[in-house]
């Protein structure tokens, strides 16, 4: 088989990095790719947003199937493209993409499906929404209601905090259209985790739970990232918790979509929080999550290809439970200076053979580029520097040992990936 995988971040060197070692594959293409996916797949300069560009080259190279890394493909409405053209594709169609691209249709469809979630109100009116937080007071959550590279956020601590949020994304439009419409939130405590799934709408196949650090420093402080490192698994979702979250939030999710006429094929990501009440869903996204997949991906030992496959053809019940390996993993983000605001590109990274060396380390590139010999920074978040070990507290340990021979300009990380798993 020929596949592409479209995209240029850690999720899809992770995806290329797996998908090359599947039997079923000859070659594999990555559009556009970095500087680290180079190395096992040819990179194609289509932009991941481009979707003519991308259904163009699929036909012309006779693509067998095409895996769409980011969301901002799957809103544009790739996959409908796709099958327009018979042409075989992992993903959500534009409508299903909605779960994650308009936050308003999520919750919506999380109220009337009885997912449980955070009780929520939809503004259109900066006033009418400053007007709201006044009556409800903090903390709450204020979330830009379209696409906003996972920054859209804001877990507010104060009114004014609130307010400001209001007024960069309805007034600033500091995410685009994203803010126009946006959703505030009561604030739920409690632990998060990552629950991702494959689907055809019919049948579900659920891989190992995992957990994200969305914030930038340690001990979870400072603004909302991409995620700056993740582990898996997550001790705190017990088999008793993931199945009831598989009962209330999957399931319900899905067959919401399926009631509405919406028939969902792809990856299925519940970022939940595990409350005193029990879990509630805090968002859906439509994708492979980033960091999460870096963690899940090492430990599958089932053929990929074969499972995503199934999925888009509709024949997921032919593929029963997959294999895992039991150990752990974790991965620590080594982010540029500045991220998440502004960053300098085009540092030169050293100390990456020698990293790449050490037993059961993988690193994936998230925003790098190839000039020459010399792999450059060319992103926020750089490196995924991952590690198997046989605890969570072998892995942490052989993944900061590995982060340590690299350098970069300005390079920052994270010192407390997954301490939490430790308590």
């Amino acid at each position: 088989m020929r596949i592409l995988v479209v995209g240029s971040g850690g999720r899809e060197h992770a995806l290329v990095w797996k998908i090359a070692q599947s039997k079923l594959v000859d070659k594999v293409f990555c559009a556009p790719g970095n500087g680290g996916i180079a190395g096992l797949a040819e990179c194609i300069d289509i932009k991941a947003d481009d979707v003519f560009g991308l259904l163009g080259f699929a036909r012309k190279e006779r693509i067998d199937l095409t895996v769409v890394g980011p969301e901002v493909a799957l809103s544009l409405g790739i996959v409908d493209e796709f099958e327009k053209s018979g042409l075989k594709i992992f993903g959500p169609n534009i409508k299903a993409a909605n779960l994650e691209a308009s936050k308003v249709f999520s919750k919506e469809l999380m109220a009337k499906y009885k997912v449980p979630t955070a009780e929520f109100k939809v503004f259109n009116s900066p006033e009418e929404a400053k007007k709201y937080i006044d009556e409800i007071g903090v903390p709450c959550v204020v979330k830009a209601s379209g696409l906003a590279s996972g920054k859209g956020v804001v877990v507010a601590g104060t009114i004014e905090e609130a307010k400001n949020a209001v007024t960069s994304m309805m007034q600033a439009k500091i995410f685009g259209e994203a803010g126009v419409q946006i959703v505030i939130e009561e604030c739920l405590s409690g632990e998060e985790a990552s629950i991702l799934v494959i689907t055809d709408s019919k049948d579900v196949v659920t891989l190992v739970t995992s957990q994200d650090h969305k914030r930038v420093f340690d001990n979870d402080e400072g603004p909302n990232t991409g995620g700056m490192g993740a582990y898996s698994p997550a001790p705190i979702v017990t088999p008793d918790i993931l199945e009831e979250i598989k009962q209330k939030i999957i399931y319900r999710a899905i067959d919401g979509l399926v009631q509405e006429g919406i028939g969902y094929r792809g990856v299925l990501y519940a970022g939940v929080m595990l409350t005193k009440d029990g879990p509630k869903a805090l968002e859906f996204n439509v994708r492979f999550g980033d960091p999460e997949t870096e963690v899940i991906l090492p430990r599958l030992k089932s053929d990929l290809v074969e499972v995503m496959l199934a999925a888009s053809e509709g024949r997921l019940s032919k593929i029963g439970s997959l294999e895992w390996d039991s150990r752990a993993c974790v991965c620590v983000v080594c982010a540029s200076a500045g991220y998440p605001g502004n960053y300098p590109k085009d540092k030169e990274i050293t100390g990456l053979d020698q990293a790449g060396r050490m037993p059961d380390v993988v690193i994936f590139h998230a925003g790098t580029r190839q000039m020459e010999n010399t792999i450059l920074t060319n992103g926020g978040r750089v490196l995924d520097v991952t590690a198997l070990g046989a605890t969570i507290k072998d892995a942490i340990n052989k993944t900061y040992a590995a982060v340590e021979k690299i350098n970069f300009e300005g390079m920052h990380y994270r010192k407390d990936i997954a301490k939490k798993a430790l308590k």
